[in-house]
């Protein structure tokens, strides 16, 4: 059990940080490990090539604007200060990157992602080489309440859990093609984005699709159940252990079971959690807001800045997923934000492209 919890550590560490908000400096010049990281995400895309006949169906397009990027009443330090911003326009999928989608990217590359693999001994040589099997972090419901502090309650490192096996071994994605795909890691997302001719959303387009055009407080509205219907999603009941599932789903849901946002987006709050290409800083807001102005295309810091890891990089992720609730995440609050160590892949965290 020691041994499974330390292998649980780079693929749970991103979900425990999204309830916590600290400050601490990371640079990915100074750690070697990190760049060799990065060396080897670039020489599994350089193997990927775009597909043919690459196009906008099932994208729309997103006018540019500006507006105040951030989240005033989320009670999130790192979503402060608000600050201007402008995007160009740009195209963005309608929904997150389905089953069925990526089933075509892997049937034509042969791509394998991370979750699939071994581990290497190398890389975590304090495992047994029975526990270095492919397998990636599941959402498992405890029996009673728990300590919300404690992440490893409520998440498992299964064996076998990946993409098309998303419970693990004995579970698949028949029934679940039009669901958005999961356990994906930022080198995945970035794959099936070369082989599409897109690219991943910077954190500003994100929130600007997500937002609507609009100055409301969740992508669907100002109310968390309008009109007494759930939008969105997300957890309903006492969270991680009773799921009322009043939204009619335990986990994922098809892509467009909920309506759009006033942009024709789908699931911009809840269902998964999506990647952006930006790095995380906590403080990058504070960096934008004294620079002063209106921050034009903003791409993100020039390097990771989470404040209790400083041995793993972060990428943004933003919307939140099935798990969020008012008693624990709340991102699915437009503006809030969420981070995710870049090789972490878990059983609600998707994708989305742009291009």
């Amino acid at each position: 059990m020691k041994k499974l919890r330390q292998k649980l550590t780079p693929l749970l560490f991103f979900l425990f940080c999204l309830s916590q908000n600290y400050a601490c400096k990371y640079s990915t010049k100074n750690n070697p490990a990190t760049v060799s990281q990065i060396e080897k995400i670039e020489s599994i895309l350089s193997t990927i090539s775009e597909k043919k006949n690459a196009y906008t169906k099932g994208m729309i397009w997103i006018n540019g604007g500006a507006f105040d990027m951030g989240c005033k009443d989320c009670k999130m330090p790192d979503a402060l200060p608000l600050h201007r911003v402008q995007v160009s326009g740009f195209w963005m999928d309608e929904t997150p990157v389905t089953n069925k989608e990526f089933m075509e990217f892997v049937e034509e590359t042969g791509y394998k992602t991370v979750a699939e693999q071994l581990l290497s001994q190398e890389e975590f040589p304090e495992l047994a080489k029975e526990d270095l099997g492919p397998g990636s972090a599941v959402f498992v419901s405890p029996s009673s309440s728990v300590d919300l502090n404690n992440p490893t309650d409520w998440w498992r490192f299964v064996l076998g859990a990946n993409w098309c096996h998303p419970e693990g071994e004995g579970s698949n994605i028949i029934n679940r093609f039009d669901h958005p795909v999961v356990h994906i890691c930022y080198q995945d997302a970035l794959a099936f984005c070369k082989w599409a001719g897109k690219r991943l959303p910077t954190e500003a387009e994100f929130e600007f699709a997500a937002k609507g055009g609009q100055s409301t407080i969740f992508p669907w509205g100002n109310e968390l159940k309008p009109k007494g219907k759930w939008a969105a999603n997300i957890w309903q009941g006492q969270f991680p252990n009773k799921n009322k599932m009043e939204d009619g789903f335990k986990s994922t849901s098809p892509v467009k079971t909920f309506p759009p946002n006033p942009y024709g987006l789908y699931d911009m709050g809840g269902n998964v959690w999506q990647w952006c290409s930006d790095w995380y800083s906590a403080d990058y807001y504070d960096e934008l807001k004294e620079a002063g102005g209106t921050a034009l295309n903003p791409t993100g810091p020039g390097e990771s800045y989470d404040p209790n890891d400083p041995n793993l990089q972060k990428k943004v992720q933003k919307g939140g997923s099935f798990l969020c609730s008012d008693q624990y995440c709340t991102r699915y609050f437009l503006g809030s934000r969420g981070k995710g160590e870049i090789f972490s892949a878990s059983s609600n965290l998707g994708f989305r492209c742009v291009k």
